[in-house]
């Protein structure tokens, strides 16, 4: 339930005072007697120890037949981005397989 202030209208908050809780007003400093019970919710995060090892890494992007211009190899990942604005086509990137040279290539 939210209280306001009799006098300026403003919120009214929960505020401790010696072992009771009280409404207090942030604008004009009215303080009245409330019913409001405050629960504290502690969250207990649990730490676990440890790395996470890959044992290879895998690459989940396509493979077509495309030469590279750095090492002439005939494989290469390939993907594509949107590199300019939406009315523009996207760009082709590829990556070969036995270098890992990037290039692109517009469409």
């Amino acid at each position: 339930m939210v209280d306001f202030c009799k006098k300026c209208k403003s919120l009214l908050v929960p505020v401790k005072k010696g072992s009771s809780i009280v409404a207090k007003c942030r604008k004009c400093g009215t303080i009245l007697k409330t019913s409001v019970k405050i629960t504290k919710i502690v969250e207990k995060i649990e730490k676990k120890g440890g790395v996470i090892l890959l044992e290879k890494d895998e690459i989940t992007l396509p493979i077509t037949d495309k030469e590279c211009p750095k090492c002439d190899h005939q494989r290469a990942y390939w993907w594509l981005q949107q590199t300019r604005s939406a009315d523009e086509p996207p760009t082709r990137f590829y990556r070969c397989i036995k270098c890992n040279h990037v290039w692109r290539e517009y469409e």
